[in-house]
């Protein structure tokens, strides 16, 4: 783990809230909705490093 964050309550709960949204959108369904998670934050990250990723000199 690169980052550790830390949250206050206000932050905590506005987290918890958004999170049991995306659990009802997956019909109440937690490990449909962490599988959908994890392959939008992996296309995330793909877009992150191909930003961040030196570039070529055109020629």
């Amino acid at each position: 783990m690169d980052h550790v964050v830390r949250l206050d309550s206000r932050q905590e709960a506005a987290l918890h809230a958004v999170a049991e949204s995306f659990i009802a959108r997956h019909n109440g369904d937690p490990v449909k909705a962490l599988k959908e998670m994890i392959v939008l934050n992996g296309h995330l990250q793909e877009r992150l490093d191909a930003l961040s990723a030196p570039r070529k000199a055109a020629r």
